[in-house]
């Protein structure tokens, strides 16, 4: 009988050892790999950058491996105003957008162009700028 008493008493002990400690595990911030700014920058800062040339069909394989893994980051990051929902659901068509050219997909092509519309992601989510 003692034996039993240990065993259960050494299972009760692991078991709110574990529960006590969960909370602080489930606390820790993923960190992104990129940030927004960064993924900006990779991905559509200047004339010639690489979502207009995958908008234009001109991406190549190395492109859309980019485009996965600077988007990849987005749903981690935080948006700096508007609803989260929305950032994510934006986030998310962009990641999803990008596998699609990454597999050959047919209308990956339009699908992109759809998810990276600048206008509506900056309209909702972009700080506005301090004069």
């Amino acid at each position: 009988m003692t034996t039993i008493l240990k065993q259960t008493a050494l299972a009760a002990i692991v078991i709110l050892g574990a529960s006590a400690s969960a909370p602080s595990l489930m606390a820790v911030d993923v960190q992104p790999k990129y940030s927004i700014k960064e993924v900006m920058k990779a991905l559509h800062k200047g004339d010639e950058n690489i979502g207009k040339k995958v908008a234009r069909g001109q991406g190549t394989a190395d492109d859309f491996k980019k485009l996965v893994d600077y988007y990849s980051a987005l749903p981690a990051n935080k948006p700096p105003r508007g609803e989260q929902a929305s950032w994510d659901s934006k986030s998310l068509a962009l990641v999803k957008a990008a596998k699609a050219l990454q597999a050959g997909d047919a209308g990956a092509i339009e699908s992109y162009k759809s998810a990276s519309n600048c206008k509506s992601c900056h309209n909702a989510h972009k700080p506005e700028r301090k004069n």
